[in-house]
């Protein structure tokens, strides 16, 4: 197999064709971009989520007249519960300190005055258990909210608040993929009518070729590398512009937001040969159906 003649007669059809070539260069290098944004942030995402699950508390706030004897039942209580994890005990001097670091303000308006109850913070096994641990804990009847221990004066979970945050999360994520989805799918037509175009200005010679008897495969490879070259090059072009986002934007501002330090997502040299590879993969696919539609052999 010539490999030369191939890359040849691909670099000579490119060239006959630059105007679709380039079009469809331009397409797979934007397509490339934005899965180099998207699988990052998307993998960043899904870490941040699965972190703020992991911080689902259930916090059990106590009556400031509760007895010892009360407080130690309901503490042998919630260990005993097979969905707990831990339970530990907040004072309440530790909640106002607790408030003072997060809320100085607010906290100083108090005074000496402490009205911040006790409490018990319970860490769940499972995140998604938080609300069996609730439900042990209180039951409703006629409207009215009754709890299992007298110690108690009130539960509180943040399912509801990290719920709303992981809607956000998981929209900013199917849109993201969405128009992931989209762009492959119009890099992969760009590029497919690309290598249309070029059988059809080389009809003659295909007619010549089968003609004289060469082999389907001997036919189609040149086909088959200039799309592959395409991706190829639109992918080397938006990891070098990646690059320099990465250098002169990214890297820069982690230095002074921990927004964008904090989250742990994938390496830029693994992301790299990822996108190359998905440039070339979305070019194959769109070379391979035109191919196999526009020339039958």
């Amino acid at each position: 197999m010539n490999f030369r003649f191939f890359m040849s007669e691909a670099i000579r059809t490119l060239r006959r064709n630059s105007a679709p070539s380039f079009a469809a260069l331009m397409t797979v290098m934007i397509t490339t971009i934005v899965l180099g944004v998207f699988i990052p942030v998307t993998d960043a995402t899904t870490g941040a989520a699965n972190e703020i699950r992991g911080r689902l508390l259930v916090d059990v706030y106590l009556k400031d007249d509760a007895t010892q004897a009360e407080l130690t039942a309901l503490r042998r209580k919630l260990e005993q519960n097979p969905d707990v994890k831990t339970v530990e005990y907040i004072s309440k001097d530790e909640a106002k300190a607790s408030l003072k670091g997060a809320l100085k303000d607010a906290a100083e308006t108090l005074g000496k005055e402490n009205p911040l109850p006790a409490s018990y913070r319970v860490t769940p096994r499972d995140p998604a258990e938080v609300g069996k641990i609730v439900d042990a804990l209180e039951s409703i009847e006629n409207g009215k909210t009754t709890y299992v221990s007298p110690a108690i004066d009130d539960v509180k979970n943040r399912e509801d608040e990290t719920d709303k945050i992981l809607s956000i999360t998981g929209g900013v994520k199917y849109a993201m993929w969405g128009l992931a989805i989209l762009l492959v799918l119009t890099s992969t037509l760009l590029v497919g009518n690309t290598i249309r175009l070029s059988i059809y200005a080389r009809r003659r010679e295909v007619e010549v070729m089968r003609m004289v008897g060469a082999t389907a495969w001997f036919i189609r490879w040149p086909f088959v590398i200039e799309g592959v070259f395409v991706g190829a090059a639109g992918g080397v072009i938006a990891i070098l512009l990646l690059l320099i986002a990465k250098q002169t934007i990214v890297d820069p501002l982690s230095e002074s937001f921990a927004l964008f330090a904090a989250p742990e997502t994938i390496g830029f040299l693994p992301l790299a040969i990822l996108l190359l590879v998905s440039a070339m993969g979305i070019s194959a696919a769109g070379s391979g159906f035109t191919l196999r539609r526009f020339l039958k052999l």
